[in-house]
């Protein structure tokens, strides 16, 4: 299957939408709030800046900032649009799927009801022999009766003749009925098939819509991705400059341990509220960029754990279309959540798994524009009804940290 080129970047939290302020002003703020932070002391707004290069430099910052949220920001949506066309063919592929269940079904009903008539049949013979081994005054028009072409012009012959006993005619209406259940089973079977080639053509179909999306948009993708590294870049040799001038002995080295203080704050938060893993959420469930999101994106490093947050059976783990690799866990009340994207998981199909198990990695794998975990719940069964992840985890206790 085509994928997007990836790339190590954590996208912002893009739901609910932001209204920018209009430059100078935000970029004023920005900066102030950025110069503030990397100082590790309070903002406060409107200060004035405490030399004129400072001043240069949080102006710089603040303005490589926006270019990388607007960059993240066209990736985040290339995101969204990715998982929306890969979001097609999962669907049709569940719907191939439960329609080899329901042929599979209706195959064997048929061979069941066929095994039924092949008995009353006999027993039809049964009853032959017994009405000519016994025949009498009440079976003078036995002939007749077993000139009969059909079990059905048997028992027309007996009823109206009324050579035959309650018993007999009971077993002959027993055929009949055995008889009219094979032939709704043929006709569900031979449905059942017909509608699996249609489901199995339209799956098809979907992947291949997904595949050409990706391909489309693999260059445009791979032109943001490079603008995208250029400004990290930038940002980063900027923030060290203006840590150097706030006085820091090794610039880069107090940049990378904010870095690092930053992703464990994200991780304390993550921990506590009992969140599927340690990240930032990027998007939220709903309509984004003309299309419906039908889960909720959290942004975290290849090979961040993932941990299930209620008991459940998992229903699959493995490959699976549009998200490279996923994991679907069943929970007591039936509803189902989906771990797409994985780097690698650690269960299996039919394995009990207990709140707080570590199932799988966040990855970049399948139609991803980057490493993250989209979260989904099912409802009614898999692809029957996706809803909104965020009242499902609120009612368990869990917080996305007000980000939907």
């Amino acid at each position: 299957m085509a994928t997007l080129h990836r790339q190590n970047t954590v996208l912002p939290c893009a739901a609910p939408p932001r209204r920018r302020l209009r430059a100078p002003r935000r970029a004023v703020l920005v900066a102030t709030a950025v110069a503030g932070l990397l100082a590790g002391t309070p903002v406060v707004a409107g200060a004035a800046p405490a030399t004129s290069e400072q001043a240069s430099l949080e102006e710089q910052v603040a303005a490589i900032e926006e270019q990388v949220e607007a960059a993240e920001e066209q990736l985040q949506r290339m995101t969204i649009e990715a998982e929306a066309a890969a979001d097609a063919a999962l669907v049709a592929r569940a719907q191939l799927a439960h329609g080899q269940a329901e042929a599979e079904r209706t195959a064997a009903e048929l061979a069941a009801a066929q095994a039924d008539v092949a008995r009353a049949e006999e027993d039809i013979a049964d009853l032959g022999r017994e009405a000519y081994m016994g025949a009498d005054e009440r079976y003078g028009d036995l002939e007749l009766i077993l000139d009969a072409q059909s079990p059905t012009e048997l028992l027309q012959q007996a009823a109206t003749m009324e050579q035959l006993g309650d018993h007999r005619a009971d077993r002959l209406q027993e055929f009949l009925t055995v008889q009219a259940r094979v032939e709704e089973a043929d006709r569900a079977a031979r449905a059942a098939v017909a509608q699996l080639g249609e489901l199995a053509r339209k799956a098809d179909e979907a992947e291949r819509a997904a595949n050409e999306h990706l391909a489309r948009a693999q260059a445009d993708y791979d032109a943001r991705a490079a603008e995208k590294a250029r400004l990290d870049e930038e940002l980063r040799l900027a923030g060290e400059r203006l840590l150097a001038a706030q006085g820091a002995a090794d610039a880069a080295a107090a940049w990378n341990a904010r870095q690092a203080q930053q992703q464990q704050t994200l991780a304390s938060a993550s921990s506590t509220s009992g969140m599927p893993t340690a990240g930032r959420v990027t998007s939220c469930y709903g309509p984004r960029w003309g299309t419906m999101h039908q889960g909720v994106d959290i942004a975290a490093p290849i090979g961040t754990p993932i941990y299930v947050p209620e008991d459940g059976v998992v229903l699959q783990a493995g490959p699976a279309s549009g998200f490279g690799q996923a994991v679907y866990v069943q929970h007591g009340d039936g509803q189902i959540t989906l771990y797409g994207h994985v780097n690698q998981f650690f269960v299996s199909a039919g394995q009990v798994v207990q709140a707080g198990d570590h199932i799988a990695d966040v990855g970049n794998k399948g139609q991803s524009t980057g490493p993250h975990l989209h979260f989904e719940v099912h409802q009614g069964g898999l692809y029957a009804s996706r809803v909104n992840p965020m009242p499902w985890l609120q009612s368990r206790g869990i917080s996305l940290g007000g980000a939907c």
